[in-house]
C-alpha cells in the first residue's frame, strides 16, 4: 500500500520504518516542523518531508495520524485529501469520531506497545487494535495490521478506552515504580540491575499465573512491623510515602480477589 504518516514522534517514526520493511510506500511525512518532515522522510526509500497538510495531489491510499491525542481533531479539520484516501488515527483512548471533521473514510489503528526511537521493537508480537466507519476501510485496515503484527483485534471506542487505562497502569505506572525504586537503590549507591531478576520473575509469574495469584511481599502477608519500617525509611520524602502507603492499602483490601 502507499501510505503517509502525519507525525514524526515516536510512534510516526516506528510507523513509517515498519511499513517500508514490509513492502509498503510511504509517501509524505507531515510535521509541523519541516526540518524535522525532511529528516524523517530522508531516512526511507523515497518518502516527501513536508509541513503543508494539503494532500490533495498525494497518491498514498492510507493517512496515519500518528500525533498526540490533543491534536488530531485539529489535523483531521485542516487536511485535505484525496477523494477515496483512508484517514485513521493511532490513539487509544479518542473516538473515531475526533475524526469527524474529514469527509474521507475513517478508522483507528492503535498499537498496543510504548515505542522509544532509540529502542527497535518486534512488530510481530504487538497487538493491533482496528476500528473502522465503513466495511471497505475495515479490510484495508486489516490487511494493513496483518503485515505487520499476527495479533490483530477488532475492539470499539469502550474497548479501546479501558485498554488504554489498563496500559497505563501495567506500562506506565509499573514504569514509575521501577524509577522509584532506582532512585532509593542510588541513594545507597546500590546499582539498579541488582533487581533485575526480581522484576523478571515478577513480570513472568504474573503472566504465567496471572497477577491476581502472584501477589508477594508485607502487604499481602499484613506484616505490619515492616510496613512501618519502610513508611519510617521514607519519611523524607512524601509523596514516595503516600504511594507506598496506597499500594499497600490496595493490596491489602484486594487479597481476596
Amino acid at each position: 500500500m502507499k501510505i503517509s504518516i502525519i507525525g514524526t514522534g515516536n510512534l510516526g517514526w516506528h510507523l513509517a520504518n515498519v511499513l517500508e520493511e514490509a513492502g509498503h510506500t510511504i509517501i509524505d511525512i507531515y510535521s509541523r516542523n519541516s526540518q524535522q518532515a525532511k529528516n524523517s522522510a530522508s531516512k526511507l526509500y523515497s518518502a516527501k518531508g513536508t509541513d503543508s497538510l494539503d494532500f490533495s495531489d498525494s497518491i498514498a491510499d492510507v493517512f496515519m495520524v500518528a500525533v498526540a491525542d490533543d491534536a488530531i481533531a485539529s489535523i483531521a479539520s485542516e487536511i485535505i485529501l484525496p477523494e477515496k484516501a483512508i484517514i485513521a488515527h493511532t490513539s487509544g483512548t479518542r473516538s473515531i469520531m475526533d475524526l469527524e471533521a474529514c469527509t474521507n473514510p475513517k478508522g483507528i489503528f492503535y498499537p498496543l506497545q510504548t515505542f522509544t526511537k532509540s529502542k527497535k521493537v518486534d512488530w510481530s508480537t504487538i497487538p493491533i487494535c482496528i476500528e473502522a466507519t465503513d466495511v471497505a476501510t475495515d479490510v484495508t485496515l486489516t490487511k494493513l495490521a496483518e503485515s505487520l503484527s499476527k495479533f490483530v483485534y477488532f475492539l470499539d471506542a469502550a474497548q479501546r478506552k479501558k485498554l488504554h487505562l489498563s496500559a497505563v497502569f501495567a506500562s506506565n505506572f509499573s514504569n514509575h515504580l521501577l524509577r522509584i525504586a532506582k532512585e532509593l537503590l542510588a541513594s545507597q549507591d546500590v546499582p539498579f540491575e541488582i533487581l533485575k531478576p526480581l522484576i523478571i520473575e515478577t513480570i513472568d509469574k504474573a503472566l504465567i499465573n496471572g497477577p491476581e495469584n502472584s501477589q508477594t511481599g508485607p502487604a499481602i502477608r499484613k506484616d505490619l512491623q515492616t510496613i512501618q519500617t519502610h513508611l519510617d525509611e521514607l519519611r523524607l520524602e512524601p509523596q514516595k510515602q503516600e504511594i507506598y502507603r496506597l499500594m499497600t492499602k490496595a493490596i491489602m483490601d484486594n487479597k481476596s480477589i
